[in-house]
């Protein structure tokens, strides 16, 4: 292992939001147990109901987690990039794997061991605390995202989601957003067909000014978008909550 692949690892391990409520001992040990490397587009991670023995951390690219029904039909749980982990819910499901993992395109990981995990959450109270507010705030998510779905038009829905991509979300000048996926898995990760998604696009691009040329869309007026994908929501402004 070369010293620039040991400092990546150490570097996204301190300073994971998760992981740097680890002890000493769990930072060193995980930090030698764990490795860099690199997969091309649509490499599946793991399957549904496959044994754990590994977590991951994103440092480039998308990865798309998964349910599929028995015809095939692919129910988007998430879609995270750089910084993020994964895999690690298999803890508490007795090491088995909740969902799929793919990638949306070529990425570079950390491969981490999830039975060190396992034993520092066991032993460590800041770790088994941390692990409590990553699971409250992903199910905050989850709900809020469930409440979008239920009072939300599609239009709003988008804009909710090209918020969250705005590279200043506390600017109000104009801003450059590319999207990061292909629009079909953007439209299934927001739960409607792609043929939905095209003409929400279409409508909110004239509702708010947004300029749309393929996958880049220029945001003309943030605090105009925010007030009209916000106003059905039962919070201020609740896609201003970046990571």
């Amino acid at each position: 292992m070369t010293n620039l692949t040991t400092n990546t690892i150490e570097h996204n391990i301190r300073n994971n939001m998760l992981l740097k409520h680890g002890s000493p001992q769990f930072i060193d040990k995980i930090c030698k147990n764990s490795h860099t490397f690199q997969v091309p587009k649509n490499h599946i991670f793991f399957l549904r109901e496959q044994q754990a023995e590994h977590f991951y951390i994103v440092l480039h690219g998308w990865v798309k987690l998964f349910r599929e029904s028995i015809d095939g039909n692919q129910a988007i749980i998430d879609v995270l990039t750089s910084g993020h982990i994964f895999g690690e819910g298999a803890l508490f499901e007795n090491m088995i794997f909740p969902y799929s993992a793919e990638a949306v395109e070529s990425m570079q990981l950390i491969r981490l061991p999830l039975l060190s995990l396992k034993n520092e959450i066991e032993t460590n109270p800041k770790m088994s605390l941390a692990m409590l507010k990553s699971i409250s705030k992903h199910k905050n998510q989850k709900n809020m995202e469930l409440e979008h779905r239920t009072l939300q038009n599609a239009p709003q829905r988008i804009g909710c989601f090209l918020l969250k991509l705005l590279p200043k979300p506390e600017s109000k000048e104009a801003q450059d957003i590319q999207l990061p996926y292909d629009k079909t898995l953007v439209s299934s990760r927001l739960g409607m067909q792609p043929e939905t998604f095209s003409r929400a696009l279409s409508k909110l691009k004239k509702e708010v000014n947004l300029e749309v040329k393929g996958g880049s869309i220029t945001v003309t007026n943030v605090e105009k978008l925010t007030l009209f994908c916000c106003s059905a929501c039962s919070t201020i402004f609740p896609c201003g909550d970046h990571e």
